[in-house]
């Protein structure tokens, strides 16, 4: 089983400074639904589709057209919330959030504020082997999203495509457990990562489909526990967010930003300000975007064109039994099940299709063995082709059956690696390569024997100098193995050489 360990996470304190300070950083991750429709129309997600051309008369905000609750973006949000291990309520409503959108036609967005979907639940971390964080989760809410403002097409016009306009969010909120950058990014790859394997999200961070507001403040040392301790968020420091981040890496730079300017303006005798940022990757900082709204400045109110939804403990049930084994319980019994490493069962587990194409390969084979050819020959060669799993040009058939080949001590370790690499380029049946192309590991003792009594007639120096030093027989191995085109058993060589040596 994963060790995991719960206690508070060290908090990342900053250096250069005068005065030692912590980080707090909680995330609202914006997740898009998988889904073929909408939230409130039957309009198509598709992305990369013409400007403007999956928009309905609903999401156009004409006059008399109502929104109609999509069923299975209820379901993906549902979903998501058992993968997270919350609290499904059975009675949510929305509630229409008010403020000028220059890309949503209606002129505010329903979301749920007052009772969302999915309430508590918890996100578990992994920081290191045999170390894990638990981030709580505070809510996720479904809401649609805006379209999109287009400024660099034209110096004098701001264009408008309404293509996401619409489109199904789950707002992910976290409560302000995290306390450093890098567990900030490991957090949002972590949701990234259940998503994927929930079917949820496609988790597509370059096309905009998960994105996150960074809430970000400092306090001195000994502040978070106190915070902890009574619930007031004062001893927190004043916050700042950073607005639609969609970069593990961009999310990182941002908060060290962030955190030091605080710091520089507290350390000053200054106050920092309650805002919204934007991060500037050009520059490496952020930027004022503007004042930090609360919900009040939203006017917050029951949306009159929906009604509350309801829905019954049975159908959640259903859904939770349709869960399949999650990336925690799947990389335990990787380690259970195979006798791997946690480290190799994280990176077997770290996509859905890799877990998948490992266990086709480890079915009925060593597990140590399959998990090393699977990471370090196949993922290092799609690495370096710049090739995703489902690309791979050796299947799982394929690669078990070069591992077939060597368990049954037909080829060598050696041979299977230009076994490998035939079957890469060209493709084909292992087994019938190596009988087409005469590859067959030689194990005739007799026959190896033989060499070896050739080489050693033919080198007495040699043979002198490994009596003398045994490390020296190495020598007679390789000419072997040279002699027989890698094809001799290397076992059979080292011992029937050792035998001769009389060593």
């Amino acid at each position: 089983m994963l060790d995991l360990s719960f206690e508070a996470p060290k908090p990342k304190v900053i250096a250069g400074a005068k005065h030692d300070w912590e980080m707090v950083i909680g995330l609202e991750v914006h997740a898009q639904v998988a889904s073929k429709a909408k939230l409130f129309s039957g309009a198509s997600t598709q992305f990369g589709a013409e400007p403007n051309s999956n928009v309905s008369f609903v999401d156009a905000a004409m006059p008399g057209m109502l929104p109609v609750i999509n069923e299975f973006c209820v379901e993906q949000a549902v979903r998501t919330g058992l993968g997270l291990k919350a609290k499904i309520n059975l009675w949510s409503a929305f509630d229409r959030k008010n403020y000028f959108y220059p890309d949503l036609p209606q002129g505010y967005q329903i979301s749920q504020l007052y009772h969302p979907i999915v309430g508590e639940g918890e996100v578990i971390v992994d920081m290191g082997p045999g170390i894990a964080r638990r981030v709580r989760i505070e809510r996720i809410h479904l809401e649609q999203d805006a379209g999109k403002s287009i400024h660099d097409m034209d110096p004098n016009y701001t264009f408008v495509d309404l293509n996401r306009t619409g489109v199904a969010l789950m707002e992910i909120v976290s409560r302000p457990d995290i306390r450093g950058p890098e567990e900030a990014a490991a957090y949002v790859a972590k949701l990234r990562q259940i998503m994927r394997y929930l079917g949820t999200c496609d988790g597509n961070m370059q096309n905009g489909n998960l994105r996150a507001d960074v809430n970000i403040s400092v306090c001195r040392p000994g502040d978070y526990e106190r915070f902890l301790e009574t619930g007031d968020a004062s001893h927190l420091g004043t916050r700042c967010e950073i607005k639609n981040m969609n970069s593990l890496r961009f999310i990182q730079a941002a908060i060290e930003f962030e955190a030091r300017r605080q710091i520089a303006i507290l350390e000053d005798g200054g106050e920092v300000v309650q805002e919204t940022r934007l991060y500037d990757p050009d520059r490496g900082e952020t930027r004022s975007m503007r004042s930090k709204e609360e919900a009040h400045d939203y006017r917050y109110f029951p949306c009159p064109d929906l009604l509350p939804l309801e829905i019954e403990e049975e159908w959640v049930e259903a859904i939770r039994a349709s869960l399949p084994e999650l990336p925690d319980e799947k990389k335990a019994r990787f380690v259970s099940q195979y006798g791997i490493t946690e480290y190799d069962a994280g990176v077997l587990t770290a996509e859905l299709a890799n877990a998948e194409y490992f266990e086709a390969v480890a079915q009925g084979r060593d597990g140590k063995i399959a998990a090393n050819w699977v990471i370090n020959e196949l993922f290092g060669r799609l690495n370096k082709e710049g090739l995703s799993i489902e690309e791979s040009p050796v299947s799982a058939e394929q690669l078990g059956g070069i591992l077939d080949l060597m368990a049954k001590g037909d080829i060598s370790s050696k041979i299977a690696k230009e076994l490998f690499e035939i079957v890469w380029t060209e493709g084909g049946d292992p087994a019938e390569i190596v009988e087409a192309r005469g590859m067959r590991q030689v194990t005739d003792t007799a026959a190896i024997e033989a060499e070896v009594d050739r080489i050693i007639a033919e080198n007495p120096a040699q043979v002198e100098k490994a009596k003398a030093n045994p490390k020296v027989a190495g020598w007679f191995v390789g000419q072997v193995m040279k002699a027989t085109g890698g094809k001799a058993n290397p076992k059979a060589v080292n011992e029937i050489v050792a035998k001769k040596l009389g060593l």
